[in-house]
């Protein structure tokens, strides 16, 4: 078998070049779930370690879970282990973590029941999980493009899931993954004009032609949800 993992294919660097984004987003969830410096703050999945680094550098108090061993050996900074999260107990003791954080990670379980049984558990009462996921809507036509990929998701479908476990004060929408929509909503108008004539595909062309993201990304979404322990 060869030496390579999932992160170190996907997420070479020479194929996936690191940018200001995840800094850029964790500053945004941050700012919007009221996060505080300090926090004790587990991501799920953390890959290379983009988003958990900008965590760090926003003042979290960091730990994250891989199974890739690469993932592992390269965040051990970050107080990373290894687990198969679909089926092995996190390292982790009950009511640990203020917050736990996982992007593009559910949707590459068959089901999300130990997932999120484990997430409770290791929720402090009170605590708060943040999910961001493919938009299935808009994704569906490359959504296997990787061969991971098991269960898609909607913004209906995951908030059923975190009601399902026990979570309250839940939300679920659809996310743009342009910053500069965050601070200005209305330019959603011109993005759903977009979605109209354009597919995914077809946007991800255009943005490769062009070289301007925005056709891309204001036709391709992800599912934003976040639900609250019961304390």
């Amino acid at each position: 078998m060869g030496k390579n993992d999932y992160v170190s294919v996907v997420y070479d660097e020479k194929r996936t070049p690191k940018t200001d984004y995840p800094l850029k987003l964790a500053s945004h969830l941050f700012t919007r779930f009221d996060m505080k410096k300090g926090a004790k703050l587990l991501e799920i999945g953390c890959g290379r370690g983009d988003f958990l680094e900008a965590f760090q550098e926003l003042g979290a108090d960091c730990y994250g879970l891989d199974l890739a061993e690469s993932a592992v050996k390269k965040l051990r900074h970050l107080q990373v282990k290894k687990a198969d999260v679909s089926r092995e107990p996190f390292p982790f003791e009950d009511n640990a973590f203020d917050i736990v954080y996982h992007k593009s990670l559910i949707e590459h379980l068959y089901s999300p029941e130990h997932l999120m049984r484990e997430t409770y558990r290791v929720l402090k009462p009170g605590g708060r999980v943040i999910i961001l996921t493919p938009d299935w809507v808009s994704q569906m036509k490359v959504f296997y493009e990787d061969f991971t990929h098991c269960r898609p998701y909607d913004v209906t479908s995951l908030h059923d899931v975190l009601q399902i476990y026990g979570f309250s004060e839940i939300t679920t929408e659809r996310f743009y993954q342009l910053p500069v929509l965050w601070s200005n909503p209305g330019l959603k108008i011109p993005c759903k004009l977009l979605q109209i004539v354009l597919s995914t595909p077809n946007a991800r062309k255009l943005t490769k032609t062009s070289g301007i993201k925005f056709f891309r990304w204001a036709v391709e979404l992800m599912v934003l949800g976040s639900g609250v322990k019961k304390a």
